[in-house]
């Protein structure tokens, strides 16, 4: 059983249903993406692990506990954090206080937690007191990585995280990706750079109008010749 799952999820925005009974799972210490053409429901079906959707069938677990009732707010209390395309830092903030917004939820001290924020992102220690707006694109998205990692979370969950980087940098961010990774979070991506996302993959999800097409290990995925036809451009 996945440690952070939706099963069968069925449904959508008032009309047509956008999903229909698709399966999305990841294990801690695990990258899981979800790719598919434009329009497959890849966005949907975070939107309804996030609580952003009602669905009318399926349920949203983590941990084995049934969340599917929960709102966001309360689902990021039980370790979900999730970093957005578009508009995911503030950009008349410095790096240090963008990141310490992401610990809103915390009590305690996080200044341990910031430290290995830092020790994950060293150019964010560097740019500390730099205003975020002053950022290139790829170092934007560590701030966003880094902020959605103060929560402590077990489950991050990313939406086109190398979106209109150039290659180098999208090399770069899926490294940063690897090292969350190896913390032990379970980490769940869609992106539309579906090769170099199944690479670095443990397993992946392709979704096809809403529904669940293929899934296996980002091994199997690549190296599936109608995935490969289809999906990887060859």
């Amino acid at each position: 059983m996945n440690y952070f799952s939706g099963e069968k999820m069925t449904g959508g925005y008032g009309g047509p249903d956008i999903i229909t009974s698709c399966t999305i799972g990841v294990n801690k210490g695990e990258i899981v993406t979800i790719l598919g053409p434009n329009g497959a429901g890849k966005s949907t079906a975070m939107r309804a692990l996030l609580g952003m959707l009602n669905l009318r069938e399926g349920k949203i677990t983590i941990n084995e506990k049934d969340i599917s009732n929960l709102t966001p707010q309360d689902r990021v209390k039980e370790g979900i954090s999730f970093v957005p395309q578009t508009r995911n830092v503030f950009t008349g903030m410095t790096v240090e206080e963008n990141l310490e917004m992401g610990a809103y939820l915390r009590d305690e001290n996080f200044q341990d937690t910031l430290n290995e924020i830092y020790g994950l992102f060293p150019v964010l220690k560097e740019k500390r007191n730099q205003l975020a707006g002053q950022l290139s694109g790829g170092q934007r998205q560590q701030v966003a990585l880094g902020r959605a990692l103060m929560i402590k979370p077990s489950v991050l969950m990313l939406d086109e995280p190398t979106a209109g980087v150039s290659p180098i940098v999208m090399d770069e961010l899926f490294n940063h990706i690897i090292k969350v990774r190896e913390t032990g979070v379970a980490i769940l991506m869609v992106e539309q750079n579906a090769r170099q996302a199944l690479s670095i993959a443990d397993r992946g999800y392709v979704l096809v109008t809403g529904e669940n097409k293929f899934s296996g290990s980002g091994k199997e995925l690549l190296n599936d010749p109608e995935v490969r036809r289809s999906f990887l451009g060859g």
